[in-house]
């Protein structure tokens, strides 16, 4: 056994991987000499602590704080919960974390391991909040969402509602107001104590549970259907708000290493909120390569555009010829005295075509396949390479 004054030298360094085996009450204090990296993301340190009997285990951050007398961790100490079995997590940036185990009764053996390893929990909460950050719009306005989240809320909140109620009833004179001031944390601590505790719950009082479910699942959804979904568009919004900045909680909470944390934060929110900020990106590098390179030379018409395209601009501009001799600011009189066929143009401003069939058939004879126009080139070409 140890003497009064030899306690502050009973403290126990913890190391990675050991396990450490003792009967008696004992100061335990583990130093953090790993720098995290990146691949630590979704790293968990944990403290286990493994007992035959109850005991109750304190946790400080240093080793002053185990000798030191503290009011409020005497006050915890009776709020906390006995276990024989209790886990510690560790922060990967904590510099060092203190644990005293304090016996319940005689001839209790516990063990402690300090152990290090991936967390799937850190992983789900991470894509949880991905999740509502990108889905927060669409799920602000879907009504199986409202539903859903009412009723989890309101098995989740029963017992804060009941202390609500009662609230309200009591007179706030009465000195039973004062204890029910602590009622809400004391609801915490029995929602606390329900989760760890739920698989025992759910093997041994499973009707209890399902009549529990059913009853407030069935109050909550009553209620949520009273007052129905959200149609306000402010509600809405706020709603959508609330969503997303839950989600970048929840990513920044799910992502050990703070950095890369704050990291993926400001880049989900510049994903997010700034309009295709990869098509600004690409936009600078054509300009930047457009500078550097100077101006393409254009691309040439193959034979087929040039001629749809002669088709089009003719018709086009046909057209507009059309709409100005029908407008009030033609001279129609002077256009009449100065050309040679007056009832053929009155016929093309009335919409008729603006050559003959004589002419197509000229035009096509000089210019066309086997044409006097094209057999001149051909034999102009065969000169020049003579």
């Amino acid at each position: 056994a140890l003497c009064c004054t030899d306690a502050r030298e009973s403290v126990i360094p913890l190391h990675e991987g050991q396990a450490y085996n003792r009967s008696d009450s004992h100061h335990f204090c583990y130093t953090n000499t790993h720098i995290p990296q990146w691949h630590d993301i979704w790293t968990r340190m944990q403290i286990r602590v493994n007992s035959s009997r109850m005991i109750r285990v304190t946790q400080v951050d240093s080793e002053e704080e185990l000798e030191e007398f503290n009011m409020w961790n005497v006050i915890f100490s009776f709020l906390k919960e006995k276990l024989n079995d209790t886990s510690i997590y560790v922060d990967l940036y904590s510099n060092k974390t203190c644990l005293k185990v304090e016996l319940l009764e005689a001839n209790t053996t516990y063990c402690i391991v300090l152990f290090r390893r991936f967390d799937p929990k850190l992983f789900l909460v991470f894509f949880l909040g991905l999740l509502l950050f990108f889905c927060g719009d669409m799920l602000s306005r879907s009504q199986l969402f409202y539903y859903s989240a009412g009723i989890s809320f309101g098995l989740l909140a029963s017992l804060l509602i009941l202390v609500y109620m009662m609230s309200k009833v009591m007179p706030k004179k009465n000195p039973v107001y004062f204890l029910l001031v602590g009622g809400w944390s004391f609801s915490l601590y029995l929602l606390q104590l329900i989760f760890k505790n739920l698989r025992e719950i759910c093997k041994s009082y499973w009707q209890y549970l399902l009549g529990y479910l059913l009853l407030v699942g069935f109050v909550s959804f009553g209620v949520c259907y009273r007052y129905g979904p959200l149609e306000n568009e402010r509600s809405i919004n706020l709603l959508s708000w609330a969503l997303q900045l839950l989600g970048l909680l929840l990513m920044y909470s799910g992502i050990q290493i703070h950095p890369i944390a704050l990291a993926l934060v400001v880049i989900a929110v510049c994903t997010k909120n700034l309009d295709y900020p990869m098509q600004w990106v690409f936009a600078a590098y054509r300009r930047v390569q457009s500078a550097r390179l100077g101006p393409s030379p254009p691309r040439l018409l193959t034979e087929e555009e040039y001629r749809v395209q002669g088709e089009v601009e003719t018709r086009k501009a046909l057209e507009e010829l059309r709409s100005y001799c029908r407008s009030p600011d033609f001279s129609a009189w002077t256009a009449v005295s100065r050309i040679q066929s007056p009832k053929r143009f009155a016929d093309f401003v009335g919409g008729a075509c603006h050559v003959t069939p004589n002419e197509v058939s000229v035009h096509e004879q000089e210019y066309g396949l086997g044409g006097i126009f094209l057999e001149d080139q051909l034999f102009e070409e065969e000169e020049e390479e003579d």
